[in-house]
């Protein structure tokens, strides 16, 4: 198996995709966010001293993944047709469960645009908390769903 980040001399490299096809790509992330019960009511009920919790934290994954390749040194420029950041609440454990959709009409896929918006999108949450809860954790970051280019459809929904 040839690696495709890498050139003949083991150097890294950007992969040209000029040669790949057009097409329409979307991807879906999920991040959670474990809380103390405490952190996990006062995100519930907005009374978080930095302010909307919720509010905050989606629009700080939407702008991350805007942001994705100058964050990941590999990744191309992509011009994003949407992005969403939606948050499920599930008290019984007080977690929260994010989910980030992005989508393109482009030459490569959008995941790491997706994982990028659910892990900073996790990461504000954790920030606006910290003074409430420090054992807050981020965990079971990963992609849910990929479609488009030439390696179709990925999914574990």
């Amino acid at each position: 198996m040839k690696l495709t980040h890498t050139n003949e001399n083991g150097s890294a490299i950007m992969v040209d995709i000029g040669d790949k096809d057009i097409s329409q790509r979307e991807a879906r992330a999920v991040s959670v966010v474990q809380l103390s019960l405490e952190a996990y009511n006062a995100v519930v009920s907005n009374t978080v001293k930095k302010g909307d919790v919720l509010a905050v934290a989606r629009i700080a994954g939407i702008t991350a993944a805007k942001k994705t390749s100058e964050l990941i040194p590999l990744c191309h420029n992509i011009l994003l047709t949407s992005v969403t950041v939606d948050f499920e609440m599930n008290a019984e454990l007080n977690r929260i469960v994010i989910q980030s959709t992005a989508k393109t009409n482009g030459l490569t896929g959008v995941e790491m645009e997706a994982l990028t918006a659910a892990s900073v999108s996790a990461l504000t949450i954790y920030d606006m908390c910290k003074a409430i809860d420090k054992s807050i954790a981020i965990i079971n970051t990963h992609l849910k769903f990929k479609s488009g280019g030439k390696s179709g459809v990925y999914s574990d929904e």
